[in-house]
């Protein structure tokens, strides 16, 4: 069997474990680079080199220092904007700021911390905003090559091609008229989202609630529909667990033993309707006796993000019991101790004393690490005004001297860093915390995968295939492939994901054509920012869809005429202001 051939297949398991979602992206990509290693496709030099490129360094230094701008009063007197003035009117604002800010900070980091702002102003219902917010974070990161991690990826490949690397602002023009168009879009269909608040529509959507038929339980030895568990208000039995086998749908007339395991979709509320069954203890019962119920969102730089309520030893950690848990309109199954958590998932909490007594600064420094938002509670973490300014001043002075080529990006990101240590804006452990290990394991990894598509013939291959299905369209038809397969990656997989998979071949159908590299290029980044369609595509758009109660509908009704005015724009915009 031929190189290219081999590792054709390799690609085509990885897009079908990426879009199948049979584990994670980092995990996916890990396997097949060290398969290419035991085939003997690439060598041990090769396949570690990629971990030392300077684009995935300069990516890994600039989110470490992000860090320290998370604290600073910007996103602070970004989220006095919400609630002032009309809808279009705080929209655009909060829009353009959003997108701004997004330009040079992590978007996520500024989506996680206007969540919880969004949600408690009284003027506008959170689903009217939270996904436009995300939207923004998206649009402003095509404004600077610093933008999203995504620019920078790509920036790996250019690098990692022996191509010029990309500027700071070469793409800025392109970038600017999309946040421009795209924001004033996001206000003209704003009247198109739900309006509906936390409250309303939080009765409609799937809470995951468990219970266990206690041992002598009087509810034992009876059916489910004599013990009257099938008429029960906003509150259904979708899962029936004994001794380990699970039984969905749970039949009506299936007796109750002791030791039985009942899992409830419901609202919230309906958990007081538990308190009428004698002998059924509940997830998080004993704590829950007595206590109001608080809602959190959990945020993408949570140490919980990826494991079990269990194994993350949550209620010794915290104090406080998790009664429930909701992943936007999706159904859970399982124990609720079981599921491996995700950013945005929304845990219904009874707390205990422990869990933020004084709501101090020592305890919003730790919730706000795990919580983008909790029930109303302001999880904001400040710098005060000195050390404010020595964070801006010196992130502002770094990018500066970049610019003026005085300082390397990578060395003035390292100073800055150490200054960042220490004046005490980042801690090690927050840096320890925050490492995006699995971003360096796709990005490394990625970059081997790129060099054997190029080096075997794979991506010139599939080239060749491009051009003939677009044959008599010309470079134009070419671009506009590449930017769709790009697009199409995007919502299928993640834009990481998808830059690096799409790179290769747009970089060999350039060759192909004898034309500059750089529109194709674009093509690729702009292609790979565009995931507005689902909620899966983009960490920002997974992380609104609970806290802004949405439903896939919503991110079609608003995100497909957004996808098609943000490619109108690349697709006419960049061959006329980068020629072929």
């Amino acid at each position: 069997m031929s190189e290219s051939l081999q590792l054709a297949l390799i690609l085509t398991a990885l897009i079908a474990g990426l879009i199948s979602g049979v584990a994670s992206p980092a995990a996916l990509f890990l396997l097949v680079s060290v398969l290419t290693y035991l085939l003997g496709l690439v060598s041990l030099e090769s396949l570690l080199s990629g971990f030392g490129n300077t684009g995935l360094v300069t990516l890994v230094l600039l989110l470490l220092a992000t860090l320290a701008l998370e604290k600073t009063p910007l996103l602070g007197r970004m989220s006095r904007l919400i609630g002032r003035g009309s809808l279009p009117v705080t929209m655009a604002r909060l829009g353009f700021s959003t997108a701004l800010l997004s330009s040079f900070t992590n978007n996520t980091a500024v989506v996680a911390s206007l969540i919880g702002a969004v949600r408690r102003n009284p003027s506008h219902a959170p689903a009217k905003l939270l996904l436009p917010l995300s939207y923004a974070a998206i649009l402003g990161g095509t404004l600077t090559l610093i933008g999203t991690s995504t620019n920078l990826i790509v920036n790996s490949f250019v690098q990692e091609a022996g191509l010029k690397p990309l500027g700071f602002f070469e793409f800025t023009s392109v970038g600017a008229v999309i946040v421009i168009a795209g924001i004033g879009l996001l206000v003209l269909l704003s009247r198109f989202l739900p309006d509906r608040g936390d409250q309303s529509q939080s009765s409609n959507l799937p809470y995951l609630l468990e219970a266990r038929v206690a041992d002598g339980s009087p509810l034992a030895g009876k059916s489910v529909q004599d013990n009257h568990m099938r008429s029960l208000k906003q509150l259904y039995l979708v899962e029936l667990e004994r001794h380990g086998i699970r039984i969905c749908p749970v039949p009506p007339q299936l007796v109750l033993t002791g030791g039985d395991v009942l899992r409830f979709s419901g609202n919230p509320e309906a958990v007081e309707l538990l308190h009428q069954f004698d002998g059924l203890e509940w997830f998080g019962k004993q704590q829950a006796r007595g206590q109001n119920l608080v809602e959190a969102v959990l945020a993408p730089s949570s140490a919980l993000v990826g494991q079990s309520l269990k194994s993350a030893r949550f209620r010794e950690k915290f104090d406080a019991a998790v009664m429930a848990i909701r992943r936007g309109d999706t159904p859970l199954k399982g124990g609720l101790g079981d599921i491996e958590l995700k950013a945005g998932d929304v845990l219904l909490l009874a707390p205990g004393p422990g869990f933020c007594p004084d709501k101090g600064k020592a305890c919003q420094t730790h919730l706000a690490a795990e919580f983008a938002a909790i029930s109303g509670l302001d999880l904001s973490v400040r710098l005060d005004s000195q050390r404010s300014y020595l964070v801006l001043a010196g992130f502002a002075a770094v990018i500066v001297a970049s610019l003026l080529g005085v300082l390397p990006l990578v060395k003035g990101l390292v100073l800055l860093l150490l200054v960042y240590l220490a004046c005490g804006a980042v801690t090690v452990r927050e840096m320890r915390r925050r490492f995006p290990l699995e971003l360096v394991i796709v990005v490394g990894c990625a970059l081997n995968l790129a060099s054997l598509m190029l080096s075997s013939g794979l991506a010139s291959s599939m080239a060749d295939s491009v051009l003939g299905a677009f044959n008599g369209f010309g470079v134009m038809g070419a671009f506009v492939a590449v930017y769709l397969l790009t697009l199409l990656l995007t919502e299928l997989v993640t834009n990481n994901a998808a830059a690096a998979l799409a790179f290769p071949i747009a970089y060999a159908v350039a060759l192909s054509y004898g034309v500059d590299t750089r529109p194709f290029i674009l093509a690729v980044l702009f292609g790979a920012s565009a995931s507005f369609i689902s909620p899966y595509g983009y960490q920002t758009n997974l992380m609104v869809l609970s806290a802004g109660n949405y439903r896939f509908a919503d991110y079609l009704r608003l995100g497909l005429p957004l996808s098609v005015l943000y490619s109108a724009i690349v697709l006419f915009l960049v061959p006329v202001w980068f020629p072929f």
